[in-house]
This record gives C-alpha cells, sequence and structure tokens, in this order.
C-alpha cells in the first residue's frame, strides 16, 4: 500500500462467520464447502440488493460495506431470516449459521481492499453475536435506533481484542413484538426540565459518593491481623509481591468447580506478565483453597505483601464475582468491588479486577506489559467455557481425564480455531500421553506435541515454555534455551517456565545460570513440586553446594517418596558431600522403587549436551552400589 493510493471514508461494515464450520468440515468436508458456496451466494445477492458490496470472503467469514447503515442493518436481518429458511432443511448437526457483526467507522480505502479499526471493531462485534444474531456498534445503533421496525438490547462495554477502548454493543431484536424497544439502557424518562435532571444527577452523585465511602469505611474497618515480617518464610522482594487465593464457589454445585479455579488463574497469569510485580505461583496460592486460613499466614507463608480473595456465584447466563485485595502487613483493605454482570462480560471483569489491582499498587506498567495483559486469546465464551473446563481434566495427570480434557479443547477449536492459547494445552495432553505412558508412539505424541505448541505462538499465546521442555526432551539444546529465554521474558513470574529454562541451561552445562533461574522458580512457588525441587538439588550438585543439595533433596522426597529421579539425585548429593554411607542407602531405595533399575538406561536419559557430565553421574551413581 504506498501513500498515493491510501483514501479514507466513513462507511458501514458487516461482517459474517460461521459457527461450527471447522467441526462440519471434519465430518464431511465436500457437503460442507457446497453449503459454505450456496450461504455465500444468498449472501452476495442480499447485500448486492441493499446497495453494498461483498469486500472479501476468506474461508468462513464475509466482509461487506455499505453506504448507510440502515442498509447494513436491514441486509444483516433479511440474510438471517434466508439462512434461517437454509438451515431449516437441514438436520441440527449439518446447519451453517453466522454471527454478523455491524460497526460505522473510519476506514483505509486500498483499492478495493478496506482496513483499520472500523473493519476490525466489526469483526470483533461479529463474535459477540449468537449463531444467527445480529450485533451492532453504539455508532451503528445511533443512526438507526428510530429508523428500523426492529428492537436493541444494550450488552454494555466490551473490551475487545487488538482495540484500545471499550466498545459498546447492542443486540439486534428482530422480532416484530420487539419493534422500538430498547432493553438494558437505563436512561432518565418523562417531562423532567434540564434544571430538575441537573439537580436529580448532582444528588445521585452525592447519594452515590457517600455510599462508595461508607462501603471503604467498613471495608477497611475489618480486623485483618497485620503479619510480621519477623515471621517471613522469605524477605519481602522489592516490589509490589503479591498471592491470588482461589476465588471460593458459591454457585452450590461442586461441578462449577473448575470456573471460579479458572477466573482465578487467569488473573494470576495476567499479573505474571509485568516485570514490576512479583506474584506468587498458582501451585502454592491454590495450597489454602478451602482452608479457614487467615490472610496474616498466607502472607507469612509466602512472603508477599498483598494478598488477593475473592468469590464466584455462577448461574445460567449470569455470574456474581467478588474481589478484595489486602494489605497484610498494615492488616487493611485496600480494594473492593462486586461485580453482578451477564456472563458473557466475563473477560471484561477479569481485565478490570487486574487492572484494579495494577492501580492499588500503584504500578505503572510498559506499553507492551500493558497489550499483553489485557489481550485476550478469544471473544467466544463458548470456547473459553470449554477451554477451562480442559484445564481442570488435565491437571489430574490421569489418563482417563488427560483424553477428556483433549476432546474439550478440540471442541473449543471448532469454535475458535484461532484461540491459541487452546492449542497450546491441546500440545500439552500430547505431552502428558508420554509421561503417562498413554501412546503406542513417544516420539509422534512429542511431535504432535510440538506442532501445537508452534502453532499456538503463531497465534499469539504463550506457548514458549512448554516448546522449550519439548526441545530439552528431544535433546535440541540451542532451541530449548532459546524457547525458554523467550518464556521467562514474556512471563517473568512464572515458576514453569524458570523450572524449564533451569532444566535447559544444566543440561547445556552452564551451571550457575541454571541455579538462579530455579531459586528464583521455587521462590514465586514456595511449596513447589518434587519435580521443580529435584531440579534445583540437581543444579546445587553441578556447582558444588552439597549440602544445600542434600536440604532441597529432602523437602523433594518429602513430597513424592517414590520419585526415582529425586533418590538418584540425592545419590549425587550425599556422595559430593562424602557421605558415601547415605548414598548407598538412597541407591537401595532406588532399587526399592526399580529392582530392574540399570545404569545402562539411565544413562541415555541424561541428555547432557557434553558427554563427560553424563560420565560423572554414572560413575558416582556405580561407586554408590548401582549397576
Amino acid at each position: 500500500m504506498t501513500a498515493e493510493s491510501i483514501n479514507r471514508k466513513l462507511t458501514a461494515i458487516l461482517s459474517a462467520d460461521a459457527k461450527g464450520y471447522s467441526r462440519l468440515m471434519g465430518e464431511d468436508e465436500v457437503s460442507t464447502v457446497q453449503l459454505l458456496k450456496e450461504c455465500r451466494e444468498i449472501m452476495a445477492q442480499l447485500i448486492q440488493q441493499q446497495r453494498g458490496r461483498v469486500v472479501d470472503s476468506p474461508g468462513d467469514n464475509l466482509l461487506a460495506e455499505f453506504g448507510s447503515v440502515v442498509d447494513a442493518t436491514g441486509c444483516a436481518v433479511k440474510i438471517q431470516e434466508a439462512l434461517q429458511i437454509k438451515n431449516d432443511e437441514l438436520s441440527e448437526n449439518k446447519r451453517l449459521e453466522f454471527r454478523i457483526g455491524i460497526n460505522l467507522g473510519d476506514v483505509l480505502v486500498d483499492g478495493d481492499r478496506i482496513y483499520g479499526d472500523g473493519v476490525n471493531i466489526a469483526a470483533r462485534i461479529e463474535g459477540l453475536a449468537d449463531p444467527g444474531g445480529i450485533c451492532i456498534s453504539r455508532t451503528a445503533y445511533d443512526q438507526i435506533k428510530n429508523k428500523l421496525e426492529l428492537g436493541y438490547e444494550y450488552l454494555g462495554e466490551h473490551s475487545v481484542k487488538n482495540i484500545a477502548e471499550p466498545v459498546r454493543v447492542y443486540r439486534v431484536l428482530a422480532e416484530p413484538e420487539a419493534a422500538g424497544k430498547v432493553i438494558g439502557e437505563k436512561r432518565f424518562l418523562g417531562r423532567f426540565s434540564r434544571k430538575t435532571a441537573m439537580a436529580t444527577i448532582i444528588i445521585l452523585v452525592i447519594a452515590a459518593g457517600g455510599l462508595i465511602g461508607w462501603n471503604i469505611y467498613l471495608q477497611r474497618s475489618k480486623k485483618v491481623e497485620p503479619a510480621s515480617l519477623d515471621k517471613m518464610t522469605y524477605s519481602l522482594p522489592d516490589k509490589p509481591s503479591i498471592a491470588v487465593l482461589a476465588f471460593d464457589n458459591l454457585s452450590g454445585d461442586p461441578e462449577q468447580e473448575y470456573f471460579s479455579d479458572g477466573l482465578t488463574e487467569e488473573i494470576i497469569t495476567a499479573l505474571s506478565k509485568s516485570t514490576q510485580i512479583f506474584v506468587i505461583a498458582r501451585n502454592s496460592s491454590f495450597t489454602y483453597k478451602g482452608k479457614p486460613v487467615k490472610v496474616q499466614q498466607v502472607s507469612e507463608e509466602l512472603g508477599v505483601r498483598y494478598v488477593l480473595e475473592g468469590s464466584v456465584r455462577k448461574d445460567m447466563e449470569r455470574v456474581r464475582i467478588t474481589a478484595q485485595l489486602i494489605d497484610a502487613v498494615k492488616g487493611i483493605h485496600l480494594w473492593a468491588e462486586r461485580y453482578d454482570r451477564d456472563l458473557k462480560d466475563i473477560f471484561a471483569i477479569q481485565d478490570d479486577i487486574t487492572k484494579q489491582i495494577i492501580a492499588a499498587l500503584h504500578v505503572k506498567l510498559t506499553i507492551g506489559e500493558d497489550a499483553r495483559i489485557i489481550a485476550g486469546n478469544t471473544n467466544s465464551l463458548d470456547a473459553y467455557m470449554k477451554y477451562l473446563e480442559s484445564r481442570e481434566y488435565h491437571m489430574r495427570m490421569n489418563k482417563e481425564d488427560n483424553l477428556t480434557s483433549r476432546r474439550l479443547l478440540e471442541e473449543a477449536i471448532s469454535i475458535d480455531p484461532e484461540y491459541g492459547t487452546a492449542y497450546a494445552l491441546l500440545g500439552a495432553t500430547h505431552m502428558l500421553d508420554v509421561f503417562l505412558q498413554a501412546t503406542n508412539s513417544p516420539n509422534q505424541s512429542l511431535g504432535k506435541a510440538i506442532e501445537l505448541e508452534q502453532k499456538a505462538i503463531a497465534l499469539g499465546a504463550d506457548a514458549h515454555g512448554v516448546l522449550g521442555f519439548l526441545y530439552t526432551i528431544i535433546r535440541q539444546h540451542d532451541k530449548a534455551i532459546a524457547e525458554c529465554q523467550q518464556a521467562v521474558e514474556l512471563n517473568p513470574n512464572s515458576a514453569t517456565a524458570r523450572t524449564f529454562y533451569g532444566l535447559a541451561l544444566n543440561l547445556m552445562g552452564r551451571f550457575e545460570e541454571a541455579v538462579h533461574e530455579l531459586e528464583q522458580g521455587v521462590r514465586l512457588d514456595p511449596f513447589s513440586s518434587s519435580f521443580t525441587l529435584r531440579s534445583l538439588a540437581l543444579a546445587y550438585c553441578n556447582v558444588g553446594r552439597s549440602e544445600e543439595a542434600i536440604e532441597i533433596c529432602k523437602k523433594a522426597i518429602q513430597k513424592a517418596p517414590d520419585d526415582l529421579i529425586a533418590r538418584i539425585i540425592f545419590i549425587q548429593a550425599y556422595s559430593l558431600a562424602g557421605q558415601q554411607e547415605e548414598a548407598q542407602k538412597e541407591a537401595a531405595e532406588v532399587l526399592r522403587i526399580n529392582p530392574n533399575f540399570s545404569l545402562e538406561s539411565y544413562a541415555k536419559t541424561l541428555g547432557y549436551k557434553n558427554q563427560a557430565y553424563t560420565d560423572r553421574v554414572i560413575a558416582t551413581l556405580r561407586a554408590a552400589g548401582l549397576k
């Protein structure tokens, strides 16, 4: 596009896409392509009749423009009516239902193509529409609200991907009985004079201010016993530090636990992307789930100043979320809020909670951090809900639940084929197959996992850490280092990313750097798993810090007494410390866990880039009595 070819204009943009297109293609490509072609012909004919033009139609999408919002909206209604007639001829599982979004906005024109936020907003609004439905922006609504025999439902402000400001969205109600109605907008009615209206507003503002002030007073006056700096397990970081506790599920349905846990984890993930905040990992903060724990205890055990706690009540299509931020050291409430909204507003609620916490901590984000924190990876509520549920199954770490997780993720991707985070977790399910010995071809499963993580990254998801770990497994050390380093840069508070990076550095022989990353991982996740602890113990062995390695190994084995690798690292630590008798006891534990243990087989799993390190480990284990 050259400067000479660029023009601007104000135009009405219609964006449409089909729900479930990928699923239908997977089931019957020929019939689906034919149906899509017929639907496009219907749409193109109606667009032309309403004085519009089709700009582009890639895949199952269609983009059109009109000189009038009235024409665009009227055309959208006719399209949905015509497609409904078409779908009525088909069985329910064969139907191709389109969502339509309409926006009035300024666009860049290059030949027959149009670009810019005006187009992007239409596409994002389309994602908020129901299958067979229509959503329009406020700019479009202002032009047509009294000009068509339609009704409208105000859906509120929505933060949409890659658009800086929230967009006000309306659902079009085409039913005859809805004509002329506007649902959801609160407005002053009737015969108020301007002076009366202004007086009313002033009174309401004063009253609201009083209520807010009273609420803040009540919140801050609640008794919170201050945490003691002297009793901190770890010294406080030199930046704002926070633990986000698992939000309580108040839905009365244990099956909804995945939703409250998922909301909590999304907030943790968003906050973790800032270098200016220290955020405790999910693994440690969820240790307190369901326990009558005091904020003071959380602060002292995790070594943080701030604690966020809250609750979630999900009921059909509504959600009520409460959240409060506490300064545990001072024993005061800094911020509290209650959200009583439609379930489809969940993305906006998550963003708002994150931004409110950041503001309360007086943190100023860089432009890059702000973009990473607020950017969602899908605008589809259906896809998101399936993703949350799949994550719950995945974390159970068994064969059956891993398969259920995979099925849910595939369904999420069929709803939103560009859902990068879903691809990332789908890749992790294939990786888990290898560790659970649930695959007949580990190499094929690892290859599939790598392919999916690469796709996730291409779609904007943060999957560098898992991809780096996969490269570590297949001994592509340089690629592993590059991916893990990128993961830490994008998410400096990720204990998992730090652990994967430390492992990769260990195998490269960069032991001091490995110690640093793994120590950071344990500090971010004080209740670390045996896997993380044993990795740090190995790094300590490699730099000669035997006493520290022994202490960390004890913690690892306390968590998982039958962790074979932890026992082997314990042998190395005791041997390095000159405690050969203790090393031999651990060798006996290795044989108890696996009577068929073989040094020859184990040597093949070590993966050090330098063979000398492998030889040194094997010699140490042999001296302890293993063969």
